[in-house]
């Protein structure tokens, strides 16, 4: 004996919400996989391969912002220059983009002039 809802309204409410009520989380579950993980792991699988891509000669921006011309490369390591005679070593997973040839030549001819 409830004074909010009737014993009518409450015996008439089924128990389980069956196929209806599973709707409404699967489409969420859904959303985010076409928002979220989708895109990531695309993003995943270009930069694989964009990094097995890399070859002597390559100019390329690592995720510190570095622009630099690979010289040498191992399994790991690349070896980058970024000035005249000047190198450093940075891992693969550490190169974030390849640039446009020229790229590193154009703004090493800015630095050299100031």
């Amino acid at each position: 004996m409830s004074f909010f809802i009737s014993d009518a309204v409450a015996a008439a409410t089924p128990a389980a919400p069956g196929m209806e009520g599973m709707l409404f989380p699967l489409g969420v579950l859904a959303f985010f996989y076409f928002l979220f993980l989708r895109p990531q792991s695309k993003r995943a699988k270009e930069k694989k391969e964009m990094i097995s891509a890399i070859a002597k000669g390559v100019e390329v921006v690592t995720v510190g912002g570095i622009l630099g011309k690979v010289i040498d490369m191992d399994d790991n390591f690349v070896k980058l220059e970024i000035c005249d005679n000047t190198f450093i070593q940075v891992q693969r997973q550490s190169i974030e983009t390849m640039m446009p040839k020229g790229t590193y030549k154009a703004i090493t001819k800015k630095i050299v002039k100031v």
